[in-house]
């Protein structure tokens, strides 16, 4: 009888459980603070579930001082690609709420509590949030990233507004399998069109929660580099011909300027 009243309530917490999945690779000097930004939650029915993608530094060593019931460490052979360390994190995840957060990125104390509360709300099964850029040192400088209230399959080959540290899904509305992330160069975009494509619909929260971190001096390869990628998934995973893929490109790019401005 004891056995099972623990068991239920063991349930029920996982209800309303968020699995937050941090791919890491080399992250020794931010992973400590994107750990800790976790930690900081209002929401506090979290588990965290780190997984590590074969680091050379620091990085198992920095997330084994945090490791326990509520911080799990999985390691994996390494050398493999952030998309297949996030599929081990959405295998091993226990919660109802399934979220993504990047080793360098950080969120806002409250990020859990609103979005959960919003998903709860507007009964639905994808949700993401706004965004501000942040320097190297995790600091926000003041450009904040608004999103539309919903995006559908077409609008989003246009907008790639959907930031991966915003995602939360409710896996009592989709399939585990449906938000399992494709082993292709930007991955998250393409998990995201891949979902909509289905017949969902993405629903956005328009609040600055998340702390988008990017390093200096690599910012103009990295946009060559989103360029070819972006151009791959409407050519080569999406198979859109090539006057819709110019069509579609042509909004992505116009967007994404607009979005560093």
């Amino acid at each position: 009888m004891l056995r099972r009243l623990r068991e239920k309530r063991k349930r029920k917490m996982n209800e309303d459980m968020v699995s937050v999945i941090i791919p890491v690779y080399n992250a020794a000097k931010c992973i400590s603070d994107t750990v800790q930004s976790v930690r900081s939650q209002t929401y506090t029915n979290w588990e965290l579930i780190l997984v590590d993608d074969g680091s050379t530094d620091r990085s198992v060593e920095i997330m084994q001082e945090f490791a326990n019931d509520d911080i799990r460490l999985i390691r994996t052979d390494g050398g493999k690609s952030a998309a297949l360390a996030r599929n081990r994190g959405i295998m091993e995840a226990k919660g109802r709420y399934l979220a993504f957060l990047d080793a360098d990125d950080l969120w806002n104390p409250d990020k859990l509590e609103q979005q959960v509360a919003f998903m709860k709300r507007e009964a639905v099964a994808f949700s993401f949030t706004g965004y501000e850029f942040a320097d190297e040192e995790g600091v926000g400088v003041q450009k904040i990233v608004k999103v539309p209230a919903k995006l559908k399959y077409g609008a989003a080959l246009k907008n790639t507004t959907i930031f991966t540290s915003t995602v939360m899904f409710d896996l009592k509305k989709i399939s585990r399998e449906a938000v399992m992330m494709p082993n292709v160069a930007s991955e998250d975009t393409a998990t995201w069109w891949k979902i909509l494509k289905n017949g969902y619909t993405a629903y956005g929260l328009n609040e600055s929660l998340t702390l988008y971190r990017r390093g200096s001096g690599t910012l103009s390869s990295n946009k060559v580099i989103a360029v070819k990628r972006i151009w791959n998934l409407y050519r080569n995973v999406e198979h859109l011909s090539v006057p819709k893929s110019c069509y579609c490109f042509c909004f992505y790019a116009v967007r994404a300027v607009i979005r560093r401005m």
